[in-house]
C-alpha cells in the first residue's frame, strides 16, 4: 500500500492537489473521500473535476445523493453517502449507474463500505488549523502517487 501524507494551506492548494491526482485516473476508477464535516471533501472533488475538464458548477450532492458531470475525456460521478447508514440492495441499484464508464468520487464512503467497488485511491482530509488541512492519499497503485510531494514544492509532508 502506497501512502503520502501532505499538508495544504488553502482551499486552492487542496483543489490543486486533487487535480494532480485526478489527471492520473481513468474511467472506472473509484476514489473514496473521507473526513469530518467541513474538512474540504467537496473542495477536493471540485479540484479533481476542474482538472478533468468539468465546466459545470461542482457542488455537494448531499441532498441529491449524486451528480454526474461531463469531463474532457471521461464522465465524472460525485456521490455523497452522508445520509446513509449502509446500502441496501435497492439503494445500491439507484447508485450503480453512477459507476458506469466514469471516474467516481464518493464522499462519506463508510456508509457503503460493503457495497462499493474496490477503490483505486482513498483520500482522508483533516483540519489541522483554520486554513490548513492534512491530506492523506493511499492506494494499492503506487504509480498513482509517484513523485507526488516533489511535484509541488508548496506542499509539505504532514506530521
Amino acid at each position: 500500500m502506497a501512502r503520502v501524507d501532505l499538508v495544504t494551506g488553502s482551499s486552492g492548494e487542496t483543489e490543486a492537489l486533487a487535480g494532480r491526482l485526478a489527471l492520473r485516473l481513468r474511467a472506472d476508477d473509484v476514489v473514496l473521500v473521507s473526513g469530518e464535516l467541513g474538512t474540504g471533501k467537496t473542495t477536493f472533488v471540485r479540484g479533481a473535476c476542474r482538472a478533468l475538464g468539468v465546466r459545470d458548477r461542482v457542488t455537494s450532492p448531499t441532498f441529491t445523493i449524486g451528480h454526474r458531470y461531463d469531463g474532457a475525456q471521461f464522465a465524472i460521478s460525485h456521490l455523497d453517502l452522508y445520509r446513509f447508514n449502509g446500502l441496501s440492495a435497492a439503494e445500491w441499484g439507484d447508485l450503480e449507474t453512477y459507476f458506469d464508464d466514469a471516474i467516481v468520487f464518493v464522499e462519506w464512503p463508510e456508509a457503503g463500505a460493503t457495497a462499493l467497488p474496490a477503490p483505486r485511491a482513498h483520500v482522508w482530509l483533516e483540519h489541522i488549523a483554520p486554513t490548513s488541512r492534512r491530506v492523506v492519499l493511499e492506494t494499492d497503485a503506487a504509480a498513482l502517487l509517484e513523485d507526488f510531494a516533489r511535484a509541488d514544492p508548496g506542499l509539505r509532508y504532514g506530521d
